[in-house]
């Protein structure tokens, strides 16, 4: 019986270092496949940060990007806005170069118109009723004309007056509706 027993013990045994051998293949194995999911989380987390770190550039690039190009818009139009305002001074320029050049053509016209006419005849029209001075203005070609002694004061009413034709009664002739 002894050496039965002692069979059974080594059994026994054996059956308990083969129990240890698989539960440290078991572990082997789960130190391996934890190994292994480790590694693959690791590439994975690895590749997600590469990814983000790609995305960061691509926006930090597509940014600086816009920025130039807002750069380049903003300098083409101060670009336009100099120009703009360089052809406007020499349109004022050159509005303001015609007339002065029509101002001195119309005082030329009108000192020839002086010299032709003479200092008598001015005064002659200056004494000479309205209709006589009309008369007159009308042969110089003139349309309408204001001449004083310069002391006298001007009622431009009356003056406006006289020259739409006043006591013509046309506003007392239109029919009012009623």
């Amino acid at each position: 019986g002894r050496l039965e027993r002692q069979k059974i013990e080594d059994e026994a045994q054996a059956e308990e270092s083969r129990k240890d051998l698989l539960l440290l293949q078991a572990n082997s194995a789960a130190v391996e496949s934890t190994g292994q999911a480790k590694a693959e989380a690791q590439s994975r987390a690895e590749a997600a940060r590469i990814e983000g770190q790609a995305a960061v550039d691509q926006a930090t690039l597509k940014a600086e990007a816009a920025r130039i190009e807002s750069e380049a818009e903003l300098t083409r139009l101060q670009a336009a806005r100099a120009a703009e305002i360089e052809y406007c001074k020499q349109q004022d320029a050159l509005e303001v170069a015609k007339r002065e050049q029509l101002a001195v053509i119309e005082e030329r016209k009108f000192t020839s118109m002086v010299s032709a006419i003479g200092a008598d005849t001015l005064v002659a029209m200056a004494n000479a009723g309205p209709n006589t001075q009309a008369k007159l203005l009308a042969g110089l070609g003139l349309k309408s004309t204001l001449i004083t002694d310069g002391k006298s004061p001007i009622n431009l009413f009356q003056t406006a007056n006289g020259l739409i034709g006043a006591g013509s009664g046309s506003a007392d002739a239109m029919p009012h509706d009623s």
